[in-house]
């Protein structure tokens, strides 16, 4: 046995994120000694690694696992996990603030900033045993910590051991990005790999990047008490999404108090004691904002250093990552990638379905595609984004003629009972047919409800059958089915119609 020695922590040093090394890089762990080949190694812990691993091993495979730092990737420990906390304490705050709109009387909300995070530590550690290295033992992975890299085909060097392999797949993930502003790294900033170490909140903080990421966290830290400004270099927020749907967002954040400047670079960042200086530019004009802290969130970085992927021939690029097929192989033989190293759906739920292709092609001679998915994604501010499928610009840069169907959720009962009518259900169909190619829901729930519309993409179900399934009233999502009754009600042409009305008046 080796055992590892990390020595990994996690700040703060507290119960919870003790509890969290101790499942995802346990500090006694004792890599097991190989023996013969793996049917399949896997580089890399997080969503695409684990799900391959248990998968593969679960169908009788030999599995290896490596993992360097903390198993459970971005999701568990930087990502999903610990914003989505953050995001649910804000939203709670920003409920109790707006209450008084639907009659409830309240005082000033306070935000115990230590205790939300605390909260969010101590769920993250609860949740940390699932993606645990015990667990994964357990089910019948070698797990291995330490950093991996290619040495020959079919050999993998893990902490001085040589696995040997018939199938590999790299699930390396990503970082977050680095921006090339003068002064930044003096500037200490923040990133999600270190956002949730904060025990303080900032009193003033700059949100660098409005895509995902830098949105559900400049609106959850207004939400939370911090004086926001959310610096874009593009013309509106979420540039990637429907333009009228981030319209219904940036509204939101306007009422949270956020300070969005677009069409703005930051060329430098200087320090004045605690304080950081941010010197931009918008257009013509010079501005200036002090602020105690500085989140980056301008996309990610791959990681493919280190991994010896020139040694056995994989094709790599340092912005795009790993170059795959659409069946997820590399350009070497036996090795496949999955997730955020090679996709450009960097999801977790994504991910999650690219090892689930791997395991069939890797394992069983498969030939499951990629672009045969469905892919949906959510981004969670308030009100929520989520999205499948076509955008209206990418139908018209395919040459596919569509028609566009509009739902208000200010014409949905459920909505004004809420008083969740902002936002809308938007479905794009084929023109003249009720295949759905596409749709957005901006609206409080529409991560939970877009799931519907895929469903009916992935099985092949029109707008018009959407009509036909009862939903219970009163629901948002009866939105979803009112679109399928204004597509149904464009099949009744004054042709038919003028037939339905001799037959009725014949049968009188």
């Amino acid at each position: 046995m080796n055992r590892t020695g990390a020595g990994i922590e996690v700040p703060p040093l507290d119960e919870h994120n003790r509890k969290l090394v101790a499942h995802t890089h346990p500090p006694d762990w004792e890599n097991p000694t190989p023996s013969g080949r793996y049917n399949l190694v896997v580089i890399g812990g997080g969503t695409a690694g684990l799900v391959a691993a248990a998968g593969a091993a679960g169908l009788g495979a030999k599995v290896a696992l490596i993992e360097r730092h903390l198993m459970g990737g971005d999701c568990l420990n930087y990502g999903c996990v610990p914003s989505k906390g953050l995001i649910s304490a804000a939203r709670r705050a920003a409920e109790v603030r707006d209450a008084g709109h639907y009659g409830v009387v309240t005082g000033d909300v306070q935000v115990d900033f230590g205790a939300v995070m605390e909260r969010m530590r101590r769920l993250r550690a609860d949740i940390a045993p699932h993606d645990g290295a015990a667990r994964f033992r357990d089910l019948g992975v070698d797990v291995f910590m330490g950093h991996g890299r290619f040495t020959g085909p079919g050999r993998i060097e893990v902490e001085g051991t040589t696995l040997e392999f018939k199938q590999a797949v790299i699930a390396t993930g990503g970082r977050a990005a680095v921006l090339p502003i003068e002064g930044l790294a003096e500037a200490e900033p923040l990133t999600n790999e270190s956002l949730f170490s904060l025990t303080e909140l900032p009193r003033r903080m700059a949100v660098i990047g409005s895509g995902p990421n830098g949105a559900e966290m400049a609106q959850t830290f207004a939400r939370l008490g911090s004086r926001v400004t959310l610096l874009e270099q593009g013309p509106h927020l979420l540039m990637r999404e429907d333009p009228d749907a981030a319209e219904v967002v940036q509204a939101a954040f306007e009422r949270d108090g956020i300070e969005m400047l677009f069409d703005t670079d930051t060329e430098r960042i200087t320090r004045d004691g605690a304080e950081r200086v941010l010197h931009l530019k918008r257009g013509g004009e010079t501005l200036e904002r002090r602020v105690d802290a500085i989140l980056v969130a301008v996309g990610r970085t791959p990681n493919v250093e280190g991994l010896g992927l020139e040694q056995v021939g994989v094709e790599f690029d340092a912005r795009k990552g790993v170059k795959v097929d659409d069946t997820l192989r590399t350009t070497a033989t036996g090795i496949f990638a999955a997730g955020d190293i090679c996709s450009k759906y960097q999801f977790t739920h994504t991910a999650d379905f690219l090892a689930r292709i791997v395991i069939q092609n890797a394992l069983f001679g498969g030939r499951k595609k990629v672009s045969a998915l469905t892919v949906p994604w959510a981004t969670y501010t308030d009100p929520e984004i989520a999205h499948v499928g076509m955008y209206a610009q990418d139908a018209e840069e395919a040459g596919l003629s569509i028609d566009t169907w509009v739902r208000p959720f200010a014409d949905v009962d459920r909505a004004m009972l809420d008083g969740e009518t902002e936002g809308f259900v938007k479905i794009h169909t084929v023109k003249g047919k009720g295949r759905i190619v596409g749709a957005t829901i901006v609206g409080r729930h529409a991560g939970d409800m877009i799931s519907e519309i895929s469903t009916a993409m992935a099985a092949g179900l029109g707008l018009g059958g959407l009509a036909a399934v009862i939903h219970p009233y009163p629901t948002q999502a009866e939105a979803i089915r009112q679109l399928g009754d204004q597509f149904n009600r464009t099949r009744l042409t004054p042709f038919v119609k003028a037939l339905f009305g001799k037959w009725l008046a014949w049968t009188r």
